[in-house]
């Protein structure tokens, strides 16, 4: 992985040095606010090796006996899954492994009701993964699913295809799994949520889905070798959280996220939850979105151009697509595009890419170019690695604390006021 800071004027960064490695001191040596939950950053080589054999072991099991396996969970109990799963599994149709299903992550009775018209005729297992199982979304997607696999295989047989990944000792779901005689995996007490996908919250579903967590593990591992360097110079987390922080201070205080390959679009939205609930508090952060271009460019692309000018964007590239297109010679041509007659389709988009870059340039929005090498378990465990690095650093700079998020329960007081429920 590469990250290029050309694009972006530089001048009064080192004012930002001393802040910024002070933060990563902080961070790595676990003396700041939300301390508690720094597990993630030692997680790669620090596994537990009987839950992680027990993993491979039950997603064999679910990939013998299931089409489907339903992940239900909402926030960093999905996305993290998601955005793997969505990368690796093709564009319409995937090669090995079990289909992934989600629920549990919004209340739509009609997103609901088709799920469970769909798994009628499938085959299917569920991970239900909550860490206190009363959370409203899954409690109720699992509520449903739960008397469905129970009708349809018997409650003995559903059984053994219902998988809870939650608390380890104690909560609503880790009682209900005991007494059902579940298989249970751990929702660690150390890992907020959006950092859980190197856990049983993500490992699980995605091994059933087929994703090498040998290698996505090895990503993680390559992560943190590289981003826990105490050095401003050799550590590119730690310096793109001082280039975040000065550019937001300078105005800048909306970071987009740019993608030109329709695979890393869930990249973007766990991205967006991971910077969301890190630094938005006290009146504070940088607001994450994201676009995919070149579909965005068609829509959004005015506004970045220009519009007001308090932006700046972080462009993914890959560098190495897995497949590709050749642009064949017409011989009528009433489209005019033999110019481009013998080119790669990936060779059209790069020039796309390097084009809006350089206009958006001249609009005065800086970019960041961040470059992977493919879109392989391995790159894509090192990239998740490095923004939760850089998302500690520059929550910890902004003076908030990055591994908290009070402002999420305010939302549920009102709903359940409205509901009615017992206590509100």
């Amino acid at each position: 992985m590469n990250i290029d800071f050309t694009n972006v004027d530089l001048t009064g960064l080192d004012s930002y040095k001393d802040k910024s490695l002070d933060a990563f001191k902080t961070l790595i040596e676990k003396t700041g606010e939300g301390s508690d939950f720094l597990g993630w950053i030692d997680r790669p080589v620090d596994l537990d090796m009987q839950e992680y054999e027990r993993i491979k072991k039950a997603s064999k099991k679910i990939q013998t006996n299931s089409d489907v396996l339903v992940t239900i969970g909402i926030g960093g109990s999905y996305l993290g899954t998601k955005a793997i799963d969505y990368a690796m599994a093709g564009y319409f149709r995937r090669e090995n492994g079990t289909q992934l299903v989600y629920a549990g992550h919004q209340l739509s009775g009609e997103y609901l009701y088709d799920l469970l018209d769909f798994l009628k005729e499938k085959e299917f297992s569920v991970n239900v993964i909550s860490k206190s199982g009363t959370t409203t979304e899954p409690a109720i997607a699992f509520r449903f699913l739960k008397e469905m696999a129970e009708e349809k295989y018997g409650k003995e047989e559903a059984k053994n295809r219902i998988f809870v990944t939650t608390d380890r000792q104690k909560g609503a779901l880790k009682d209900l799994a005991t007494k059902e005689g579940y298989e249970t995996f751990v929702v660690p007490d150390d890992i907020g949520g959006r950092f859980s996908v190197i856990s049983a919250v993500g490992l699980l579903p995605l091994c059933v889905a087929g994703v090498d967590i040998d290698k996505f593990v090895d990503g993680f591992k390559n992560g943190r070798k590289k981003y826990t360097i105490n050095s401003f110079e050799e550590n590119d987390a730690i310096k793109y959280a001082a280039i975040r922080n000065m550019l937001y201070e300078n105005g800048k205080d909306i970071e987009v996220l740019v993608n030109y390959e329709p695979k890393l679009k869930y990249i973007s939205e766990w991205w967006k939850q991971l910077f969301a609930e890190s630094e938005g508090k006290d009146g504070k952060g940088l607001f994450p979105v994201s676009v995919n271009n070149t579909t965005d460019l068609h829509s959004l692309g005015q506004m970045i151009q220009d519009g007001k000018r308090n932006i700046f964007e972080t462009v993914l590239k890959v560098q190495k697509p897995d497949k590709d297109i050749t642009i064949k010679e017409d011989s009528d041509n009433l489209d005019g595009l033999n110019y481009l007659a013998g080119r790669d389709l990936s060779y059209v988009n790069e020039k796309a890419m390097e084009g809006t870059i350089l206009a958006h340039i001249k609009g005065n929005v800086p970019n960041i170019l961040l470059t992977i090498d493919d879109v392989s378990e391995e790159s894509l465990g090192e990239l998740l690695y490095f923004f939760e690095v850089v998302v500690g650093v520059s929550g910890y700079m902004l003076g908030v604390n990055p591994f908290n998020q009070p402002g999420v329960e305010e939302y549920k007081t009102q709903m359940f006021k409205l509901l009615g429920k017992p206590g509100y």
